[in-house]
């Protein structure tokens, strides 16, 4: 089955001008050596084998960057197949798309020397075409995203038709106008972290200054805010209700924690999770009073008017 992806060509994909230039996508990560007989057949086994190496060529990075940078350079190398559709921002809103047709290969000595060919179509996706949802997912800051839920939107945005501005891919959300709603509270909690209670004790996660921590990927999906305690001591799931089912967001939090503990904790640190909704009910209730490592927040919206 045909996927599609987002990715990212450098940082910003300030080298997207030269993939596409050169028909081909690529990563580096500073693994300095040809990976045709080492891409395992799945991330976890490539992961296991070279984090080490990524800590060793990237001392003072965290286990979590060395985990990003390892299933990136997999992704692109191996877990991205033949006709699957690529997607990439040229920074100023536009996407470029392209359909990967080769193998892996290794160019020493130039940008993001582990890559793929792949043949750019002549047709672009305009940033402000795309539906709420799936500029959200495109925009992730993680070097490459499966956006293959919104394929159906995407092949008509490249066939020139318009999506709908309200797209619900999940097939657990019960209410879409709550998950609509919820989608722009992520987005302002974000960017009013440091005024929440949970902005005092949790910062959301940074790698070289940029913040990777809203929807960060993970191998079930992508976590809605990634956090971790300013004494690096505690790493925190938050995850919005989004119109779900209560207990099938408890379950959803426990698998990002369990991803968390198992692929990104460093020894001595801790897990927790936190839903946030706006309201509670009997099956969250019950659900999470027997998952002690989960709080749970309600939001409240106020809106007033003031006389100027």
């Amino acid at each position: 089955m045909k996927n599609y992806y987002r990715i990212m060509l450098g940082k910003k994909s300030v080298h997207a001008p030269e993939c596409i230039a050169g028909k081909f996508i690529g990563a580096d990560y500073g693994i300095h050596q040809d990976l045709k007989d080492e891409l395992a057949e799945n991330w976890r086994a490539f992961n296991r084998k070279f984090i080490p190496v990524f800590l060793e060529n990237n001392p003072g990075k965290s286990r979590s960057a060395a985990g990003l940078g390892c299933g990136a350079i997999w992704m692109v190398s191996k877990g991205i197949v033949g006709d699957d559709i690529i997607l990439c921002h040229d920074g100023k809103g536009h996407y470029h798309v392209g359909e990967v047709d080769g193998d892996y290969y290794y160019q020493p000595g130039d940008v993001l020397p582990h890559r793929r060919p792949v043949q750019w179509l002549s047709q672009t996706i305009e940033r402000a075409d795309m539906s709420e949802a799936l500029k959200r997912a495109a925009g992730a800051a993680a070097a490459v995203i499966n956006i293959s839920p919104y394929q159906d939107e995407i092949e008509k945005l490249i066939a020139g038709v318009s999506a709908p501005k309200l797209v619900v891919t999940d097939e657990t959300v019960e209410d879409a106008l709550a998950f609509a709603m919820e989608q722009h509270l992520e987005d302002f909690l974000v960017r009013n972290w440091s005024q929440t209670n949970l902005g005092k004790e949790f910062d959301i996660y940074e790698e070289d200054g940029e913040r990777v921590g809203q929807q960060y990927p993970t191998d079930t999906g992508p976590i809605d805010i990634f956090a971790i305690s300013k004494d690096k001591k505690t790493l925190l799931v938050v995850e919005l209700k989004k119109g779900r089912a209560s207990d099938v967001v408890v379950g959803q939090t426990l698998r990002y924690m369990g991803y968390v503990q198992e692929e990104l904790a460093e020894e001595g640190q801790s897990v927790k999770g936190i839903i946030i909704a706006q309201e509670d009910d009997q099956r969250i209730r019950r659900a999470l009073a027997v998952s002690s490592s989960i709080e749970f927040y309600r939001y409240k919206i106020s809106f007033k008017l003031v006389k100027a």
